[in-house]
C-alpha cells in the first residue's frame, strides 16, 4: 500500500473545500427540473446537508449562499445555525439572470436604472456579507448577445467596467469580488465575460481586493486550464476555485468524473504555485445533481478533490526538474504519470479511520439512514438550486 508522509497528510488535513447551497436543492437540464425525496424547503435545510458532508469527510467546513435564492429575514440567525452544525457560511454569489429587467442584461444595460437596479442587487449581496462575516462576493454574468450587431461590445466593457467600481467601492477591509467566467450561455454570440482573460483585465482595474473565480467547467473545447491556474497563479490574481467536470459545455457533474487527470493536472499546479491551502485561494464546488442523490454526490465530489490532492502531492518534484533539466521528455512525463497512476484510496481510508473518520464515508451515508429520514421529513420540498 503507498505511504503518505506525514507531510502529506498534514496537507490533507487542512485542505477545506466550501460546498454550494444550490448543489442540494432540486435542479435539472432547459427541459426539465426533477425533484427528488428530501429536498431541501429552505437555505437551513440546505446547511444541514452541507453539514452532514463535513461530518462524514472533515473537508467541508463553510457553505456558499446564493442571492436571492437563499434570502432569509434574519442572517445573523443562519450563521449562528450554521456554527451549531460546524460549517460556516462562505462565499454570497449574486443573481442578475432570473430578473425580467436583466433580459438585455444587467451590469452591462444601456438603461442606467437597471444598472442601477443590479449594482444595488450586489450591495445588498455585500450587507449580507457583513452580517454572515463572509469574506468573498461572488459575481458570475449571464450577460451578453446572439447575433453580430446586436450590441456595442465595447460600451458593454465600459459599462461593465464602471459597475464593478461601484460595487468594489462597496468592499470591507477584509473582503473580495471574484469574477468568474463563462466561455459562452446563455449568450451565444458574444459573452461580457468569456474567458479568464476578460475576467483579469476588470478585476486588475478594480484593485487588490478583486480577483478571478476559475470555474473548470467554463471553457472552450481543448483549453488547457492548468495553464491558465499557472497564469493566474503566477499574477497573484486567482482568487478560487469551481470544481465540477464537463464532457460537451457547463455540465456540472462531479469533479473528476469525466476527465480524472485533468484534475489531477490542475491540482499539481496549485501545488507548484503555492495555492494549496492558501487562505487567498478558495476551493468551492459548483455543481448540479440532476439525477444522482445530492449528498453523496457531494461527498463523492470532495472524496475525488482530496485524492488527486494526495496524488498532486506524491509527485517527485526533484525528479521531475531533472528530467526537464536535461530535456528528457519521457522520463519527465513518467515521473509525472507515476505519480497520477499511484493509487492512494488505501492509504486516504486509513488515515480517515485514524480520524475518527469513517473509512469511507459513500458507505457511512449509506448506513446512516439520513436519506431516509430527510426524505419522510421533508415530504413536499421543492426548493430549487438553480431555478426558482
Amino acid at each position: 500500500m503507498t505511504t503518505l508522509s506525514p507531510e502529506i497528510l498534514d496537507a490533507l488535513g487542512a485542505q477545506a473545500i466550501e460546498l454550494p447551497s444550490w448543489a442540494f436543492g432540486n435542479s435539472g437540464t432547459r427541459f426539465r427540473v426533477f425533484p427528488t425525496p428530501g429536498t431541501p424547503r429552505d437555505v437551513y435545510e440546505k446547511i444541514a446537508d452541507a453539514a452532514e458532508v463535513n461530518r462524514l469527510t472533515a473537508l467541508a467546513p463553510s457553505v456558499a449562499l446564493h442571492i436571492p435564492w437563499d434570502a432569509v429575514d434574519d442572517y445573523d440567525a443562519l450563521r449562528r445555525y450554521a456554527e451549531d452544525l460546524d460549517v460556516a457560511l462562505g462565499t454570497v454569489n449574486s443573481n442578475t439572470f432570473q430578473d425580467e429587467d436583466y433580459k438585455f442584461g444587467a451590469l452591462t444595460h444601456h438603461d442606467e436604472a437597471i444598472r442601477r437596479k443590479a449594482i444595488a442587487h450586489h450591495v445588498a449581496c455585500i450587507d449580507i456579507m457583513d452580517a454572515t462575516g463572509s469574506r468573498d462576493l461572488k459575481i458570475w454574468l449571464a450577460e451578453g448577445s446572439n447575433y453580430p450587431g446586436q450590441n456595442d461590445m465595447r460600451s458593454r466593457q465600459d459599462r461593465l467596467q464602471d459597475s464593478l467600481q461601484q460595487i468594489y467601492a462597496r468592499l470591507g477591509d477584509d473582503q473580495r469580488l471574484v469574477l468568474e467566467y463563462k466561455f459562452f450561455e446563455p449568450s451565444f454570440y458574444h459573452t461580457d465575460v468569456p474567458d479568464w482573460g476578460t475576467s483579469y483585465a476588470q478585476v486588475a482595474a478594480l484593485g487588490d481586493k478583486a480577483l478571478v473565480c476559475l470555474d473548470t467547467g467554463h471553457h472552450a473545447p481543448g483549453t488547457n486550464i492548468e495553464f491558465i491556474v499557472m497564469q493566474l497563479l503566477r499574477l497573484g490574481k486567482l482568487g478560487s476555485f469551481d470544481f465540477n467536470s464537463r464532457f460537451y459545455a457547463d455540465d456540472d457533474l462531479i469533479v473528476g468524473a469525466a476527465d480524472p487527470f485533468q484534475l489531477f493536472r490542475i491540482l499539481v499546479e496549485v501545488v507548484r504555485g503555492g495555492g494549496l491551502n492558501n487562505p487567498d485561494v478558495a476551493f468551492m464546488l459548483d455543481q448540479c445533481h440532476n439525477i444522482e442523490a445530492k449528498i453523496p454526490g457531494q461527498i463523492r465530489s470532495v472524496l475525488n478533490v482530496q485524492e488527486m490532492t494526495a496524488r498532486a502531492l506524491l509527485l517527485d518534484r526533484t525528479a521531475l526538474a531533472a528530467a526537464q533539466e536535461a530535456n528528457d521528455v519521457l522520463g519527465a512525463q513518467a515521473v509525472f504519470m507515476d505519480a497520477f497512476q499511484t493509487d492512494v484510496r488505501p492509504a486516504l481510508a486509513e488515515w480517515r479511520a485514524s480520524r475518527g473518520l469513517p473509512a469511507d464515508p459513500m458507505a457511512a451515508f449509506a448506513a446512516s439512514g439520513y436519506q431516509e429520514r430527510i426524505a419522510a421529513e421533508r415530504a413536499g420540498g421543492a426548493q430549487a438550486g438553480w431555478g426558482a
